[in-house]
This record gives structure tokens, C-alpha cells and sequence, in this order.
């Protein structure tokens, strides 16, 4: 039989976070859930070497407030920061063909709080009724364009893929009719200039 492995503490918690935060960027909601995995992790090992269930659960149970204070330290130290993460991420995933739908989507997931995507989404992107907000939806859009080789960027040598079909990809990324038009029109020379700009911008 095994030896009951001991059960993490603050300690110990802290320092899978660190170690976690030095390779990935996350959110305070990440960060829980992540250390949350460490000690079901114990709890399965703990069961596994002869420790009752009830008192695995009771032990786990017991550790919640450790792992809030963990977060809350690695928040206080600037290591977790919701609001840098998303304002970093809105801008990779638009860079990358997401819609700002999909994003705020993304950010929800996540579990960043809604008012701070939307001031992350706001300073990466633009708000919402602006030019800024646009460009960035429209270049988003081209991005995805290019990746699915439609509108500007469909090959001479390929047959037309239907308009419809072609719509419906974009939807279910998020993106508005009228910027979906605006990109799939768009003169394949300009396409490729508004990404570069805008993957160009801070």
C-alpha cells in the first residue's frame, strides 16, 4: 500500500503557481481552476493509497481558502493581471481572424469578468461605434479571408466557392454582414495592405 501523500499548502500552492506563471499567461479565474486540478490530482492519489473519499473531500475542502489567497497574492504581485491579459489577447486573436464577438466569446471562457473585456476590447480595438473599431473588424475579417482563400484572396486556377457557404463561415465566426461584404469586395492589393497596418499597430 502506498504512503498517503501529503496534501499541498499555501506553500506548496504557491509554488505550482509560479512555476505555472512562468510559462503561461492566464487570468485569476486560470489560475484557480489550474491549482484546483492540483489538489483533485492529490485527492486521486490520496484515495488511491487508502485515504477515505469523505476525508479526501473534507481536506480539499479545507484548502479553497488557500488557493484564494494564492490568487490574491499572485494578482498583488502584478503576476495575474485579467485586464492586461485580455487587452493582449483581444489584439493576438483579432491579429488572427477573430471577430470582436468571438473574442469577448474567447475572454469569457476564460472567466474574465465582462466590463473588463469590454475596456480591453475598447483600448485594443477601438470602441465599438469608431473608425479604430472598424478597421480592426474589417481587418480581422480579411485575415480569415486569406486563410480560407475567399473574396480577395481566392485563387484564379480554384472555382468560386458559394457566396452562401462562404457567408455562413463568417457568421459563425462572428463577423457582421456589412463588414463580411466590405472585406469579401475588397481588391485583393488593399486587402493586403489594411492587415499589414494593422498588424503593425502596437
Amino acid at each position: 500500500m502506498e504512503d498517503i501523500p501529503t496534501a499541498p499548502d499555501f506553500k506548496a500552492l504557491r509554488e505550482t503557481a509560479l512555476a505555472h506563471l512562468a510559462r503561461f499567461a492566464t487570468t485569476e479565474h486560470g489560475l484557480r481552476q489550474m491549482l484546483d486540478r492540483r489538489l483533485r490530482r492529490w485527492g486521486t492519489r490520496a484515495v488511491r493509497a487508502g485515504m477515505p473519499e469523505e476525508d479526501v473531500e473534507a481536506t480539499i475542502a479545507s484548502l479553497r481558502p488557500a488557493v484564494d489567497d494564492v490568487v490574491s497574492a499572485m494578482t498583488e504581485l502584478g503576476a495575474v493581471d485579467d485586464a492586461g491579459f485580455a487587452r493582449s489577447r483581444a489584439l493576438n486573436l483579432t491579429r488572427t481572424g477573430r471577430s470582436r464577438r468571438a473574442v469577448a466569446a474567447h475572454l469569457a471562457t476564460k472567466g474574465v469578468d465582462q466590463s473588463v473585456t469590454q475596456d480591453a476590447l475598447n483600448e485594443s480595438l477601438g470602441e465599438r461605434s469608431d473608425d479604430t473599431a472598424r478597421e480592426a473588424e474589417l481587418a480581422a475579417a480579411l485575415v480569415l479571408a486569406r486563410k480560407r482563400r475567399v473574396g480577395p484572396f481566392c485563387r484564379p486556377d480554384r472555382p468560386q466557392e458559394d457566396p452562401i457557404r462562404v457567408m455562413g463561415i463568417f457568421a459563425r465566426n462572428g463577423f457582421s454582414r456589412d463588414v463580411v461584404e466590405t472585406a469579401l469586395d475588397m481588391d485583393p492589393e488593399e486587402a493586403e495592405d489594411r492587415i499589414i497596418a494593422f498588424r503593425s499597430r502596437a
